[in-house]
């Protein structure tokens, strides 16, 4: 069992605060808190179910924030939100479900995976932006329910890929679909915790820290989303989920 000192608190308090933050900004605050959980000790597993279920809060923070934004997006909210939970809750099952090892084996690979996703975000924008959107509910659908199950197995870049789907599928603004995108990530994330808080080993000290700290982080990030770009922050995420990757391939 890993202790939790002062220093290793204040890690996991400050790296739960600017991930909820990085997620509403721009998506991609596991590439934060995940690592900071492996770097106090608690296997991958571990580390990842206790991510999810820190986080949740600052969905939860974003989602109050954005509150205006969601206005007049009820309906599709609601529908959108019933495939992500059977998405969510599917791959929590599949994390839960994996033999021994498979996880830890691919961990790396869907750290690199996230990274590129990030990097890639601002020219499926401009994809998106110069071909129009397609306005088709099934291609909706479709993406959210991937993204989910990705999101419940593992969780970092979640946000980028909803906003992508959302994006190229549904006629509307960015800000609009930054705010749905969180909304679902709370489901999303809400169907995994379920789960997890039954079936896998959360570490609840940790997470009871790092979810105070997200919860302001999100609302903090939404204010930032709204006035600031997030290209220097997208690539310093980048740059530091890159690194975690390599350490954990080379050791």
């Amino acid at each position: 069992m890993v202790h939790l000192g002062a220093g290793e608190l204040v890690l996991l308090g400050g790296a739960g605060l600017l991930a909820g933050g990085v997620n509403a900004v721009a998506g991609g605050g596991s590439l934060i808190s995940f690592p900071a959980l492996l770097a106090v000790g608690y296997p991958s597993v571990p580390a990842n179910v206790t991510n999810n279920v820190a986080l949740l809060p600052g969905y939860v923070g974003g989602t109050l924030a954005y509150r205006e934004e969601l206005s007049g997006q009820g309906r599709r909210a609601r529908m959108l939100s019933a495939t992500g939970a059977v998405g969510g809750l599917i791959g929590a099952i599949l994390l839960d479900v994996s033999p021994p090892g498979v996880f830890e084996a691919i961990v790396p690979f869907l750290i690199l995976l996230s990274c590129g996703l990030l990097v890639a975000q601002p020219a499926a924008s401009r994809v998106v932006e110069r071909h129009g959107h397609q306005g088709r509910p099934a291609m909706v659908h479709a993406g959210v329910f991937l993204s989910a199950v990705y999101g419940g197995y593992f969780g970092a870049g979640l946000g980028i890929m909803l906003l992508a789907a959302l994006g190229a599928f549904l006629p509307d603004d960015m800000q609009r679909l930054n705010a749905l995108k969180g909304l679902l990530s709370l489901v999303i994330s809400a169907a995994a915790v379920v789960y997890f808080a039954f079936f896998a080993p959360v570490v609840w000290a940790a997470a009871a820290v790092m979810a105070v700290a997200s919860l302001a982080g999100g609302q903090l990030g939404v204010r930032m989303a709204r006035r600031l770009s997030a290209a220097t922050l997208r690539w310093v995420v980048v740059a530091f989920g890159t690194g975690v990757a390599i350490v954990l391939l080379v050791t």
